[in-house]
């Protein structure tokens, strides 16, 4: 089969490898689309959390499973199916507590076992769910990043009427913004350096849109809210970011972390202790994916703007990884493998 095998930073190539065999607990699924992630790209520019050779990346893939295993009970060949691509170990204290997504053992599909790069995958049937009619293929490739956004909300102090920030309007802040739109934000600030990504923040949810190069984001945000918002995200994980996300809060105001950082920030804690501003985190998502997939197959987000290109296997690094580097009007780019 055709796949994309991983060998290091910047190395990564399509090859035909041999198709994956289904065990008595696993399902073989048939890709359909597979979304590039942040994680991906940041693995093919700095090898991080890939620690096998020859991996198959791709976390966020959706498609139709071809053969099941003898133990396989809730799955049958033809079914329509997305893939919660994480697990833990099942054994430990935040495992046992249903927070699986940090377990210090976390293991997933396109960084620790082969993903959905590829025209098959072989996966646990415990990580497989089903997918309404209603839903498509290629929206249905968004359910990973959507939990994400789900569960920083769910983890977040933000509650209907509230205003919100966001710094940075890649998917995962463009999902915010629509989804913070649906949950009732009363004001949703975005601010972002792509023109066409700002556009497309308008499309979904967004009501004030800040270019940070020209305008300080912050004195906008403050200038339009009564001393700053409620709620603020950082969805873009660098310092200059960091830093306005718990500036433009009002007191007693909350800062979640979204991003995963490549390196250190430098901030003073006076800034944050002198208004008793508080700073959250969220990482991943646990026990939210049947949510995303009925919120999507409702219709109750408007997600089709964020997906900006659909590509083929074959042309994944030019027209993915490369494109997504130097093109930031681009946002997610769907793989269809065959």
């Amino acid at each position: 089969m055709k796949s994309l095998v991983y060998y290091g930073s910047k190395n990564v190539k399509v090859e035909n490898i041999t198709e994956p065999e289904v065990s008595k607990d696993t399902v073989k699924i048939k890709v359909k689309f597979a979304g590039i992630c942040g994680t991906d790209l940041h693995e093919y520019l700095h090898k991080t959390f890939v620690t096998e050779d020859k991996m198959i990346l791709g976390h966020e893939f959706t498609g139709e499973i071809v053969e099941v295993g003898d133990n396989v009970t809730r799955f049958k060949t033809g079914d329509r199916v997305a893939v919660e691509p994480i697990w833990g170990c099942g054994e430990c204290d935040t495992c046992k507590t249903g927070n699986y997504n940090i377990c210090p053992d976390m293991k997933s599909y396109g960084i620790h076992e082969n993903g959905g790069f590829a025209e098959y995958v072989v996966v646990k049937e415990a990580n497989v769910f089903a997918l309404p009619d209603t839903l498509s293929y290629e929206f249905a490739a968004l359910i990973e990043p959507l939990a994400v956004v789900l569960q920083a909300i769910r983890k977040s102090k933000f509650k209907i009427g509230d205003s919100v920030a966001l710094f940075g309007a890649g998917p995962i802040g463009l999902l915010l913004s629509e989804s913070l739109r649906a949950a009732g934000a009363s004001k949703i600030f975005v601010a972002e350096v792509s023109e066409e990504r700002r556009k497309l923040a308008l499309e979904m949810g967004a009501d004030i849109v800040i270019n940070p190069i020209e305008e300080d984001a912050v004195q906008v945000i403050k200038n339009n809210t009564n001393g700053g918002v409620d709620v603020s995200f950082d969805v873009a994980g660098v310092e200059a970011t960091f830093n306005q996300s718990l500036d433009c809060i009002k007191p007693n105001g909350e800062f979640m972390i979204v991003s995963v950082f490549a390196n250190p920030v430098n901030y003073h804690p006076t800034m944050q202790v002198v208004s008793e501003k508080k700073i959250n985190s969220s990482l991943g998502y646990n026990n939210i994916f049947a949510q995303a997939i009925d919120l999507l197959a409702k219709g109750s987000l408007n997600v089709e703007p964020v997906i900006t290109s659909v590509i083929a296997l074959d042309n994944i690094v030019e027209d993915g990884f490369e494109k997504l580097i130097s093109d930031k009007n681009e946002c997610k780019i769907l793989v269809k493998p065959s």
